[in-house]
């Protein structure tokens, strides 16, 4: 558990340092502003449509730091010093996967609430937002964490995992949006089955793309 913390705590001060834990809520609060442009200041209208929206933008801000999750340690040589270490991939993508959702998830939750009022969302719709995105956020890390994995050391890897992601991740924005709008709670479930099968998925797979990487 220390190695566990020790790599996790290394993770987010990177992310700090790239500016990567304040990005996602500058885009989620930009995109939020912008919307009500779009679509005019109808207040039913952007209260039908506005949890939608944070949850595309929450998709799409998942996705700003993908290119520095796995690509720089790879090219700088990290990952082979930790594996030198004993450390097994297994590790290093789970302590991964904690800072990434840390750097992104909590903060993206928090930048919701005035987002929501700025979409003229009601108290109920609000709840049920968090309520998601506690739930679906981990899946949108794991899965944005996996596809770098997967990516890293091709050319534009950035990009390239950008468009992989975006087309895996839409049952997990249906499951999301459907959360709002469900009163049986099949949605909430279906989105916390993807989530654990995506965490539990996440590591193994992750791990065993950086040591193909390295071979």
């Amino acid at each position: 558990m220390r190695t566990l913390w020790l790599l996790a705590r290394r993770d987010l001060y990177q992310g700090w340092r790239s500016a990567g834990l304040w990005l996602p809520v500058a885009f989620l609060l930009l995109v939020a502003s912008l919307y009500p442009f779009a679509v005019g200041p109808d207040a039913a209208l952007l209260a039908r449509t506005g949890g939608g929206m944070i949850w595309i933008a929450a998709l799409l801000a998942s996705l700003l730091p993908i290119d520095r999750l796995v690509a720089p340690d790879r090219d700088a040589g990290i990952l082979d010093q930790i594996a030198l270490r004993g450390i097994g991939e297994e590790m290093v993508v789970i302590a991964r996967l904690v800072a990434h959702w840390l750097s992104f998830g909590p903060p993206l939750m928090a930048a919701t609430l005035p987002a929501a009022l700025l979409l003229k969302l009601d108290g109920g719709t609000i709840v049920k937002l968090e309520m998601g995105l506690a739930v679906g956020t981990p899946a949108l890390a794991a899965l944005g964490l996996l596809v770098a994995t997967l990516t890293a050391g091709l050319r534009s890897s950035g990009a390239l995992a950008g468009l992989l992601a975006l087309p895996l991740a839409v049952p997990l924005l249906i499951f999301g949006a459907g959360t709002l709008g469900d009163g049986s709670g099949a949605a909430f479930k279906f989105l916390g089955a993807a989530s654990l099968l995506l965490i539990a998925i996440t590591p193994f797979a992750g791990g065993a793309a950086i040591r193909a990487g390295r071979e």
